[in-house]
């Protein structure tokens, strides 16, 4: 996998490597069953940087938390057939935005850039959670990846 990593936000992470961003795209993308050839690129970017592509993309104000902009359209594979290789696309997080909703949650802002990003993952793949029945498999799938990501990790 050639995964990307930039921050490019100006924000400095307590407790946080920003290398554990790619650990863990990797092994979402090798539990998906995703070719190991895909490229991945992750951004972390200001709150002014976020706002941009908010408004840009979903007509929408100010920053949001994480986006996804997705390439290739690859979907995951299955266990003995990995999906083919290209470019997954991109994922855009907040810090900033990513600290206030960890405060609200109760967990460190590594933690919750750490879910944001599987989250993100799992839209590049085809996920979504727009429906009940959807978000009851795409938020499941996402709290196993997490879990099991952060026991492999101890």
């Amino acid at each position: 996998m050639n995964i990307e990593v930039a921050n490019e936000s100006g924000v400095i992470i307590p407790d946080f490597r920003e290398m554990e961003l790619a650990e863990l795209a990797r092994y979402v993308l090798d539990a998906m069953h995703v070719h190991p050839q895909s490229e991945l690129s992750i951004t972390l970017v200001d709150t002014k940087v976020m706002s941009d592509l908010h408004e840009k993309w979903l007509d929408e104000p100010g920053p949001t938390d994480v986006m996804s902009f997705p390439m290739d359209e690859l979907k995951p594979g299955h266990p003995g057939a990995q999906s083919g290789p290209g470019m997954l696309g991109d994922v855009v997080l907040c810090p900033e935005v990513a600290a206030d909703q960890a405060k609200a949650a109760g967990h460190s802002m590594a933690e919750e850039l750490l879910l944001l990003t599987c989250h993100s993952i799992l839209h590049l793949l085809g996920y979504d959670h727009a429906e009940p029945e959807e978000e009851a498999e795409m938020f499941g799938l996402q709290r196993k990846l997490l879990l099991t990501f952060l026991a492999a990790r101890q």
